[in-house]
């Protein structure tokens, strides 16, 4: 029987035609060639972007040591933060404002514990720096960031590590960014136009957002009510900033922190938070600072009593591991 010609070129080359199984798998390995190098490139603009805005948002700080040797978030050592909300539209102000809020936070990667303490706006203490005793909120109008943190350390006789300062703009877009966060009200209120159902789980955005923290009057707990409802944002936005959406939305998110927000966290400090210390973000403990008002010369201020502050002091000690 007669061969064909191909069969004879074939015979005469000694070679085979690559099965379907080698091109399928050439192929699959050429894609995977191409992801990779996307993926490296995608990795390498996401460093740069942060980069860029964590060198627009630093800003460095003149404040009262109290540690002998500053902390190390790289060494995974336990650290605090005061967290400022702002009374101004945006960090361009013409006017200084005052910390509408005061909050500080403590972290500890061993614990994998994070504490957060509100601190009553209105509360009586003495403004370190200025010398005269005042509420704690009038720092931040007299001596900005440095007098807020001196004034809270001798306060809570503990050290301020870091702050973070966001203007109520701020809230807004960073709650906007973030897709919106999930809170559930502990009562039923209306405030700016917005509707709150006690026990009805819902998705605020921006404005939502901005409205369910700033509302006091209407709550029986006045301020502390409202304390209580700015720590289920912060503790929201947290656990919403490590989901997949934000994750690949980073430039939004970047952007609304580049124009709302300054702190003296440099870009390696947020680095080794984000790999060291998540892991306390998921076990928060909110803890309100309580004081008794009265009125000193016709103006209203929240009296911290002693035994309170010592036990906050004494509970923010033990999360910094500190004597």
């Amino acid at each position: 029987m007669s061969q064909s010609r191909s069969e004879i070129r074939n015979k005469k080359s000694g070679k085979k035609k690559p099965s379907f199984m080698k091109k399928l798998g050439c192929s699959i390995g050429i894609i995977f060639l191409v992801l990779l190098i996307a993926a490296g490139i995608f990795v390498w603009k996401v460093y740069s972007d942060v980069t860029s805005t964590t060198d627009e948002i630093y800003q460095d700080v003149d404040k009262n040591e109290l540690r002998e040797d500053p902390v190390e978030v790289g060494n995974k050592e336990p650290f605090s933060i005061l967290l400022l909300g702002v009374d101004t539209g945006d960090l361009g102000r013409t006017e200084q404002g005052r910390s509408d809020t005061m909050m500080v936070m403590t972290v500890n990667p061993n614990t994998n514990q994070t504490s957060i303490v509100s601190i009553p706006r209105d509360t009586y203490t003495e403004i370190i720096g200025r010398g005269t005793m005042d509420k704690i909120n009038h720092a931040y109008a007299f001596g900005g960031v440095s007098m807020s943190m001196n004034t809270v350390q001798n306060l809570l006789d503990v050290p301020i590590d870091y702050y973070v300062e966001v203007n109520m703009q701020g809230v807004k877009d960073i709650v906007d960014t973030l897709g919106g966060v999930q809170v559930t009200p502990a009562l039923s209120f209306d405030y700016d136009g917005h509707t709150f159902v006690e026990g009805q789980t819902t998705t605020l955005d921006g404005n939502a957002a901005l409205a369910y923290s700033r509302m006091r009057y209407d709550d029986p707990n006045g301020d502390y009510g409202r304390q209580a409802r700015q720590r289920q944002i912060i503790v929201a936005a947290m656990s919403k900033v490590a989901s997949l959406s934000t994750i690949m939305n980073y430039q939004g998110v970047l952007g609304t922190l580049e124009n709302n927000m300054q702190t003296n966290l440099t870009f390696d400090n947020m680095v080794s938070i984000f790999n060291d210390y998540r892991g306390a973000a998921s076990n928060v403990e909110q803890i309100q600072l309580q004081g008794a008002g009265t009125k000193i010369d016709g103006i209203y201020y929240a009296i911290i009593d002693d035994n309170e502050l010592a036990t906050v002091s004494e509970t923010l000690k033990t999360q910094l591991e500190i004597e």
